[in-house]
């Protein structure tokens, strides 16, 4: 059953011809990271941890045509459709692969809505809280720190980090912590419940990137329960001046 909010997301997809070929992939483009991508000036580099299926590659590519985009997704089914997306753009480099602390493989936990798939066990609230995202089965992936993938590569300013890893975020910023001072941007998804076991939650990444010199911006595509509590919503952050 499709909810009036995804009707209206599909129409306005539907009217914007970029966004068709995604489509055709049963990709649908994240329009809403638009408001916050059409209100950055400008973008040379973006870093899309957590890409999945290019969801927010695809929107940023229509907001940012020259920039260079560095993709990571581990899990094969989705980076499969990511590399057919964006298979005849040259300025777009896939990694098969995850942000982390450390190099190595580790069990990701993949949910029956892979894009709620997380290398964190899965809890109830997840499930929960959105329907039909409990974990269906196990699988190894392989995770390094961005500089063990991106090695002697220039991140030229200004560079927007995006991390979208469902609970993972703080152990991902720790992963980029070698590169933190290249970005001029980050964008994070961070929740205020335990979502997955283990996580970290909003206010430990504000914390986190308020100790690396990052100043917090704004918050973008708060989820509410039933109870009108916020769950969880995409964080904006700008290197302090």
């Amino acid at each position: 059953m499709f909810s009036l909010k995804k009707i209206n997301k599909l129409l306005k997809i539907l009217s914007t011809p970029f966004y068709w070929r995604g489509l055709f992939l049963k990709v649908a483009a994240g329009i809403e990271h638009e408001t916050l991508l059409k209100n950055i000036p400008s973008c040379e580099i973006i870093v899309d941890i957590g890409a999945n299926r290019g969801q927010f590659s695809l929107v940023a590519r229509r907001y940012f045509p020259n920039a260079l985009i560095y993709a990571f997704e581990p899990q094969p089914n989705p980076a499969k459709v990511y590399k057919a997306l964006f298979k005849d753009d040259p300025k777009v480099i896939f990694f098969t692969g995850g942000i982390g602390p450390v190099a190595g493989k580790f069990p990701m936990h993949v949910s029956l809505r892979d894009d709620s798939s997380s290398l964190l066990p899965i809890s109830w609230l997840q499930d929960n809280f959105f329907p039909g995202t409990a974990k269906k089965e196990e699988i190894l992936v392989e995770i390094g720190p961005l500089d063990y993938w991106l090695k002697n590569v220039d991140l030229q300013s200004p560079a927007l980090l995006k991390i979208d890893v469902q609970g993972y975020e703080l152990e991902v910023l720790r992963g980029c912590e070698n590169l933190l001072e290249s970005f001029q941007y980050i964008y994070v998804e961070a929740s205020f419940y335990e979502l997955y076991i283990g996580q970290a939650l909003a206010d430990q990444i504000l914390y986190f990137l308020y100790s690396k010199h990052f100043r917090f911006r704004g918050i973008y595509n708060l989820v509410y329960n039933s109870k009108g509590n916020s769950i969880q919503g995409d964080f904006f952050f700008e290197r302090k001046k």
